[in-house]
């Protein structure tokens, strides 16, 4: 059986010594773009919120758990009724991941799309 490995660029127009078709995008272009100012920019700023925001809400999460695994007496304290701290966290979980994903959309469209738009300007217009 033989060892198949993906190569990235194996996807890229021209990778397998073939010229690109009309309207592709030549290779030397996508590794241009890549090395480009734009390019280390949209990295930063991708990275800036979704690495940060991914932390916290991994040490929620696992704070949510440990307290569960860890502190029942904790989590069963009666808040109103028969709603407890632990039902109010888990509920919270939930808001938690509906906030994240709105700040997530907000964040894209207004500070990694713009970059992202000029860098596909870029390469479309490098098309053959």
């Amino acid at each position: 059986m033989a060892n198949s490995v993906h190569h990235p660029d194996a996807d890229l127009p021209g990778a397998h010594g073939q010229p690109p078709g009309k309207g592709q995008i030549p290779t030397a272009e996508f590794r241009r773009v890549q090395g480009s100012d734009d390019f280390r920019e949209l990295r930063r700023v991708f990275r800036g919120f979704a690495f940060p925001m991914t932390v916290a809400f991994i040490v929620w999460y696992a704070l949510y758990v440990g307290l569960s695994v860890f502190a029942p007496g904790f989590m069963s304290i009666k808040v109103f009724g028969e709603v407890t701290l632990g039902l109010i966290l888990g509920l919270l979980q939930f808001v938690t991941t509906f906030l994240i994903t709105w700040l997530y959309i907000r964040h894209m469209n207004k500070k990694v799309d713009p970059i992202a738009a000029r860098l596909r300007e870029d390469l479309e217009g490098s098309a053959l």
